[in-house]
């Protein structure tokens, strides 16, 4: 009987939950974001100026899950505005071109007010709502500024990778999800509610351009997967990173019928 009791003793030992008291203290939000910053560049990466990606891209059909369209010509070019308070509007510039061979698939635009696309200037009320489904990861960058709160998410695993999930929310009381790598600190995931639906981004592939170059040891991810309520949209692969480089502003801006008679 003796011996009983002792074996049910340590059994009970053995499977016990450990209370919070016994678990390691979780590491501050504040904390979670001040490491991913440094792991992604530091200061240069907090305020870049400008970034150019080239790569390729597929988009996926919802209803049967393969690829309907290949850009195999994929570019982006961004001029940033430091100090963002808004998580999903637009802001600064940007110009996001896909091609397929000699064929315009899309082109989207963004002067700092004007957003147009290839087939001309989009109404602000249209703009407004296609930013919303769109921006999103820049504003990390404004998360340790006045006027933002940072909170703990439990934990999670994003592609086998264990990550420190962060709520950030805006002066606007908007809120985004950021999945920051427990052990390189890069952020592999983040999400947001849109119109279009609950969005997410998965990151994957990352490179670190090296510091010698004067781009400051700059780290991208070189994967980009989209989903919209669980369902994948489209994945970039980025090849080509610029990071600081001076930006024709003419680059942004909407030319009219010439720029649009040349997309096509």
């Amino acid at each position: 009987m003796r011996a009983l009791v002792t074996i049910i003793a340590i059994c009970a030992a053995v499977f016990a939950v450990p209370s919070r008291a016994d678990e390691a203290p979780a590491t501050s939000p504040r904390a979670v974001v001040e490491r991913g910053v440094a792991a992604h560049g530091g200061a240069l990466w907090l305020d870049p100026g400008t970034l150019v990606l080239a790569g390729k891209a597929e988009f996926y059909d919802p209803a049967t899950g393969e690829v309907h369209t290949r850009a195999d010509d994929y570019r982006m070019w961004r001029e940033f505005e430091r100090g963002r308070t808004v998580a999903h509007g637009a802001e600064g510039k940007l110009r996001i071109s896909a091609k397929s061979g000699e064929r315009t698939i899309f082109e989207v635009g963004h002067d700092g007010e004007t957003t147009w696309t290839q087939d001309g200037v989009m109404p602000k009320a249209e703009a407004e709502a296609y930013w919303a489904n769109n921006f999103g990861f820049g504003i990390i960058r404004s998360a340790l500024d006045e006027g933002f709160t940072v909170k703990r998410a439990p934990s999670r695993d994003i592609g086998g990778h264990p990550i420190d999930l962060i709520r950030l929310i805006d002066p606007q009381s908007q809120e985004t999800l950021f999945g920051f790598d427990q052990v390189s600190g890069f952020i592999r995931y983040m999400a947001f509610d849109s119109p279009r639906g609950f969005h997410e981004r998965l990151y994957d592939d990352f490179m670190r351009l090296p510091a010698s170059d004067g781009q400051g040891g700059w780290v991208q991810a070189r994967e980009v997967t989209l989903l919209y309520d669980g369902i994948k949209s489209n994945t970039v692969f980025w090849r080509e990173v610029r990071v600081g480089e001076p930006i024709d502003p003419a680059l942004f801006a909407w030319l009219g019928d010439v720029q649009g008679q040349g997309a096509h």
